[in-house]
This record gives C-alpha cells, sequence and structure tokens, in this order.
C-alpha cells in the first residue's frame, strides 16, 4: 500500500465515525458521441458511437445535517446549452428532505457550469473549493475559448461574490470538509478538480465527479476529452484506482451505469436518485 496515500488518507484513518448516508440525485441527461467524449478517439481504431451522459449532484446526510456536494445546472442555462432537465437539481434536493437556505456546508468539486448553477440558493453555507480552482478562473487563461464554454460568467462571479463575503473556504491541498468528509486534489479536467471520500455505513465512498466521468474512463485507461492536464488526468485515474483496491465504492460522475449499478431511493426520487452508501 502507498504510504503516500496512507498520508492523504490519514483523517480517515484516524478515525472510527461518525458515518454518513451518501446520495446520488441524477438532475438531466444529454445526448453525446464516444468521438465527442474521449480525447483522441479516433486513434483507438473503433467506430463512433452515441453515448448517454447523465447529470449528478450529491448529498451527505448524517447527524449533524447535510452536506451537498456540487449543485447541479441551472434550469435555464440547461435548456440554452441543449441540456436535458429531467428534475430542477433545487427540486431534487427539496425531494430529499434538504433546504437549500438551510445548506451550512456545501463543497464545489469544480466550476464548470453544470456543477455550480443554483449557488444562489445557498446564501448560509460555507463553500468548500480548492485555490488552484478559484486561481485559474479568476486568471487571465480562463477567457480562451476551449475553457471559457464551459463555464457561465455570472456563475463564475458568484462565487468571487462568496469569496469577497469571505464564505468560500480555500483549499491547498487536501481537506477534511467534516469528521469523515475528505476532498482530495485531482486536477486533470480542470486544475482544481477534487473528490470527495465519505466515510459511509458500508464502505467508503469514492464521489469521483469529474475526476472520471464514465467508468471506461477507469478500466480501459481512456481519458475524457475536457481536459486542462493529461498528466494530472491519468494520475487521477491511478488515485482512483488504488482506493478501489483498498475496498472503497467509486462512483463517477457522468455514467448512467450509476442509476444501475446502487439501489434506487424510495418514492418520488426512485427515477432520479441512488444510494451509494
Amino acid at each position: 500500500m502507498s504510504s503516500k496515500l496512507d498520508q492523504r488518507l490519514a483523517p480517515l484513518l484516524a478515525q472510527t465515525g461518525p458515518t454518513w448516508e451518501v446520495l446520488a440525485l441524477r438532475y438531466g441527461t444529454a445526448a453525446t458521441s464516444r468521438a465527442h467524449s474521449f480525447l483522441g478517439y479516433e486513434r483507438y481504431g473503433e467506430p463512433n458511437a452515441p453515448l448517454q451522459m447523465d447529470f449528478f449532484l450529491w448529498v451527505l446526510r448524517g447527524e449533524s445535517g447535510a452536506i451537498v456536494i456540487d449543485t447541479g445546472y441551472d434550469p435555464a442555462v440547461a435548456e440554452r446549452r441543449h441540456r436535458g432537465c429531467l428534475l430542477a437539481p433545487l427540486r431534487a434536493l427539496e425531494l430529499a428532505g434538504v433546504e437549500p437556505a438551510e445548506v451550512e456546508q456545501l463543497v464545489l468539486t469544480h466550476l464548470h457550469y453544470d456543477h455550480i448553477g443554483n449557488l444562489g440558493a445557498f446564501p448560509g453555507a460555507s463553500i468548500h473549493l480548492h485555490g488552484r480552482e478559484l486561481d485559474f478562473w479568476s486568471g487571465p487563461y480562463a477567457a480562451r475559448g476551449q475553457f471559457a464554454l464551459l463555464v457561465e460568467p455570472a456563475e463564475l462571479a458568484g462565487v468571487q461574490a462568496a469569496a469577497g463575503a469571505g464564505r468560500v473556504r480555500r483549499i491547498e491541498g487536501d481537506a477534511e470538509i467534516a469528521p469523515g468528509v475528505l476532498a482530495l486534489w485531482t486536477g486533470g479536467h480542470t486544475p482544481g478538480q477534487m473528490i470527495v471520500l465519505v466515510r459511509a455505513a458500508g464502505s467508503l465512498v469514492v464521489l469521483a465527479s469529474d475526476a472520471i466521468h464514465f467508468y471506461e474512463e477507469l478500466d480501459r485507461d481512456r481519458p475524457f476529452a475536457v481536459v486542462s492536464d493529461v498528466r494530472e488526468m491519468y494520475a487521477g485515474y491511478d488515485l482512483l484506482r488504488e482506493l478501489a483496491a483498498r475496498g472503497a465504492t467509486i462512483v463517477a460522475g457522468h455514467d448512467p451505469a450509476v442509476m444501475s449499478r446502487f439501489p434506487r431511493l424510495p418514492g418520488a426520487l426512485a427515477e432520479h436518485g441512488v444510494t451509494l452508501g
């Protein structure tokens, strides 16, 4: 086992509790293709084919309240970008028993539009965000075409306003969000991309967010098409594989298979959510 990884996991390894209930809420879907989704797909010598991409946000429920991981996309933004909205993200949270105005801790794994819409609905939340992500999107390269297409200026301004108000808890490396919840930096997809490790009742759950969009990225070592640093993306895959080898449950960020790999939530969320642990 990697001693370096042991050091990164120390806040979790040193504790025995508490545990969290972990939910994935699917709020949107879009039709794409394999060639559009995997970097340099033509090099694999395989025909193009349709591919479905689902959109999720995640909720941790525990004795101390709820922690929300990412906030989904704004339905109006989704319509303009031709993304299907199966259920408004805020409605999905409501059905999961989460009132955004009462959420005290929010983790933003990165700042693409489908992860930070609806931020204004969380006025009292402390926002955990990696410093490299915050710096990049306020820096000179954020306006370049390949990056700018992936964000909404008004939403980035909302993040900056929250930072100015002292609500952003800047993460410089890895960080313990709460007992049993650990954010690890991976980079790759974006400069400050993070994954979130959660101690659940049955196992350690790893919310990979966009460190892997699809399980195929791990299974076949195929980088996603949207990438800021390919080497960091590969290193992120290695980290996720090492966590899986230790028995952790890996949850991809956009793979429809999430809905079939895990038990469905009851009631109105049966078509939109699963329990991960």
